[in-house]
């Protein structure tokens, strides 16, 4: 059977050999490829945490049946993408299309801290890539709210699929919506279910009550949860958050189809 969710903490994972990895280049995963292993069925090839030393890089990689997300949580450098430098500062999220050949490097004299996200592709329409690198920053992009979630959830729409407008960027294939997620003080996102997707978070700060099982409301499987606590959710499972009377909370989330979920898949 298929676990409901997953869960680990970035204060505890293990470094794990990779392609990109240097001596002064760390890859540590979570889940899928070096760490807790998916279904066969999942779209998310991985999700890890990448730390770069001081002026250290990363070795050059081009994964040709992977669309990838590189958030940087920490520090400044740059991306080597295709051949061409692209400045990274922290709360920068660029966009890596199947194929494009692409690398780290730290700048500054404090360690880098990245989350890379890979997606696969087959199965899904193939795109041109982007005729220049996608990326922004979290801060640019405006805090709001959406559809019918609670006041005390606000959200910045930072990249969705190809078929939307509403997001900063709006290219994905396999990805539908990758967002910050911030949440009042005792507030809520509801929990709630993706019949057809499957999800990430990522709590930055803050600390509350992680929903992560199954029942209407989540009440089956709730959990304390705070700043460094990831979960992976399967498609249709209960999902949701309940940050603490106390505290606001920042959570990176990432939801992506179940690949042969998708409209118009077979």
């Amino acid at each position: 059977m298929e676990p409901t969710f997953l869960h680990r903490n970035t204060a505890h994972l293990a470094e794990v050999p990779s392609d990109i990895t240097t001596a002064t280049c760390h890859v540590q995963p979570m889940f899928g490829a070096g760490g807790a292993q998916l279904g066969q069925a999942s779209g998310v090839a991985r999700f890890a945490q990448l730390v770069i030393d001081p002026h250290g890089r990363c070795n050059p990689v081009s994964r040709g049946a992977e669309d990838q997300i590189l958030v940087v949580l920490k520090g400044a450098g740059a991306a080597g993408y295709d051949g061409k430098p692209v400045p990274l500062a922290a709360q920068d999220f660029l966009y890596v299309p199947a194929g494009v050949t692409h690398d780290l490097r730290n700048d500054g004299a404090s360690p880098m801290t990245v989350v890379v996200m890979g997606y696969r592709t087959e199965g899904f329409p193939s795109q041109p890539p982007p005729d220049h690198p996608l990326k922004d920053n979290i801060a640019n992009v405006p805090l709001e709210h959406v559809g019918s979630h609670p006041q005390s959830a606000h959200y910045r729409l930072l990249l969705g699929d190809a078929s939307q407008t509403r997001d900063r960027i709006d290219v994905g294939q396999v990805v539908t919506s990758l967002f910050l997620m911030e949440i009042d003080p005792g507030g809520t996102n509801f929990p709630h279910h993706h019949p057809r997707e499957e999800e990430i978070y990522l709590i930055l700060s803050g600390h509350g009550t992680q929903v992560a099982g199954s029942g209407v409301d989540g009440v089956e499987g709730k959990y304390s949860a705070a700043a460094g606590d990831a979960y992976y959710y399967r498609a249709n499972a209960t999902v949701g958050y309940y940050s603490a009377p106390d505290t606001a909370s920042r959570i990176l989330c990432i939801r992506s189809w179940r690949p042969g979920l998708q409209p118009g898949s077979r």
